[in-house]
């Protein structure tokens, strides 16, 4: 019944093996048991008399070495101390934003002042364009006035002589 193919030649047939009912005859597996609780002894009743010595808060003696007199509680100086520092940071804190504020602004008055020196510049190279084109007009209307009246001189010379 089995495959003849090389792949299933070494593994076993598991539906012969299932049929024949030998497989699960070899597996054991023992049932798994719950571990018994030890005995407890019995923890007494919990009720005091309102007059016993017991009830109530109870002194702790604790050596300078064990751990729990290293306990990170405060001192009235520690605490005045820490306060003292957390204003100090505070206040540097606010005069550090502060001066970031006044050099945002200084930034901004320089970017203005800056843009305004341009504009003046700007302003200073058109009126010399201007300046340098009248100056020009100028000359030209002189040498053409110094042209008519060298010419009037001369009509008026050689009409004299007539």
């Amino acid at each position: 019944m089995g495959d003849t193919s090389p792949h299933k030649a070494s593994s076993p047939d598991w539906s012969d093996a299932s049929s024949s009912g030998s497989y699960a005859d070899h597996i054991y597996a023992p049932k798994p048991m719950r571990p018994k609780l030890p005995s407890r002894k019995s923890s007494g009743t919990m009720i005091v008399p309102r007059d016993s010595s017991d009830v109530g808060p109870v002194e702790l003696h604790v050596g300078p070495d064990d751990v729990r007199s290293m306990s990170p509680r405060r001192t009235t100086e520690d605490i005045q101390t820490l306060g003292k520092q957390a204003r100090e940071e505070l206040q540097r804190a606010t005069t550090s934003k502060r001066k970031t504020t006044q050099l945002t602004a200084a930034r901004r008055h320089a970017k203005a002042l800056q843009d305004s020196l341009i504009n003046i510049f700007n302003r200073i190279e058109a009126v010399k364009e201007e300046h340098d084109k009248l100056d020009n007009h100028n000359k030209f209307l002189q040498k053409y006035i110094g042209d008519l009246m060298s010419t009037s001189k001369i009509t008026s010379t050689s009409r004299s002589k007539k």
